[in-house]
């Protein structure tokens, strides 16, 4: 039973270390508009990102929910705890490989490939809820989807509306209205993404005895997982943030604001109807698709491609990885 405690401590560090990771690889995605704007100071901007991010982590449960039980049966696995320690060390070596490079790649394809990875190497294919993994996978995929054609018309209809004001007293206009877009985002985020860390904490807990069922998530984990994501958010990821505000194409407030409002809104309905999506995906969908409908020649299709290509690798290079960890964690056990 000492054992299995000290496997349940080591989850909840790396828990919150892939909470706080996330917090600086994705405050990128929620403030990246409204810096290059001048909306709002970088210290600004991560401050109100921070408390934001823990006000809408503390607020919701729904998606950990999801996470701790819909991949896998937590309850069936003889090494879950066990499991839960090879996704984590697989997402974070992932999250900080494209942090370092400077790709928005998504911390929650990291992290459902790499629980889909380890529990497939310790108990293979038939311990995989296909439903429930499909249901996942359907959000991560259509909700970037959803954000380019929403960010395309929502431009769209800014420009038919504001095309024949004054340029001067719409960029002023739209960069205040991005202050209050760029706290709606960092709520969204924080209702979102912070809820995977609870998620896979619950399930190591139901793995390992502790609870009972996926369905409770306790306080302490709620509030542990929302400070972990406040404290990353405050670090930042300056790498990302010049990526994602400027090398996509030149943003200007009435394209920021779009964005924010179209990609804030996209998360905030996965959160209510319980599903993860990827933040990164959304919101540089739809800074991609504001770019489109500004000028589709704006847009460097080029680095979209790339950006892509990154969403398309991580669910299998993070379930590999923590397959491989895996096995190496089985030969102490």
């Amino acid at each position: 039973m000492d054992t299995i405690y000290i496997w349940v401590g080591i989850v909840i560090f790396l828990a919150l270390a892939f909470d706080f990771i996330n917090g600086f690889h994705d405050t990128a995605n929620a403030i990246a508009t409204s810096v290059s704007t001048r909306a709002l100071s970088p210290r600004m901007a991560i401050i109100l990102a921070s408390l934001m991010n823990f006000i809408g982590a503390v607020l919701f449960t729904g998606v950990a929910k999801t996470i701790g039980g819909k991949v896998a049966n937590p309850a069936t696995l003889d090494h879950g705890v066990q499991v839960v320690v090879a996704t984590l060390i697989g997402a974070i070596a992932w999250n900080l490989l494209t942090w370092w490079l400077g790709i928005p790649s998504s911390s929650s394809h990291a992290l459902i490939g790499a629980l889909t990875g380890a529990v497939i190497s310790s108990a293979g294919f038939g311990a995989i809820n296909s439903a429930g993994f499909v249901d996942i996978v359907k959000a991560l995929i259509f909700s970037p989807l959803i954000a380019f054609a929403g960010g395309f018309i929502v431009m769209w209809i800014l420009k038919q509306i504001f095309a024949r004001s004054n340029p001067h007293l719409i960029n002023k206009g739209f960069r205040s209205g991005q202050i209050l877009t760029a706290a709606f985002q960092s709520f969204t985020h924080g209702t979102n993404d912070a809820q995977k860390a609870m998620g896979i904490i619950t399930f190591a807990l139901v793995a390992a005895g502790i609870q009972d069922t996926t369905d409770h998530i306790p306080m302490w984990v709620k509030i542990s997982a929302a400070l972990a994501m406040a404290l990353g958010t405050s670090i930042g990821g300056w790498k990302i943030i010049k990526t994602m505000g400027t090398k996509i194409f030149k943003i200007e407030p009435i394209n920021g604001f779009a964005a924010d409002i179209v990609s804030a809104s996209i998360i905030f309905s996965a959160t209510s109807i319980h599903l993860p999506v990827s933040t990164t995906h959304v919101i540089t969908s739809s800074i991609l698709g504001v770019g489109s409908a500004k000028r589709f020649s704006a847009v460097k299709w080029d680095l979209a491609g790339r950006i892509v290509l990154s969403w398309i690798i991580t669910i299998p290079i993070a379930a590999i990885l923590s397959a491989l960890i895996y096995q190496v964690i089985a030969l102490f056990i």
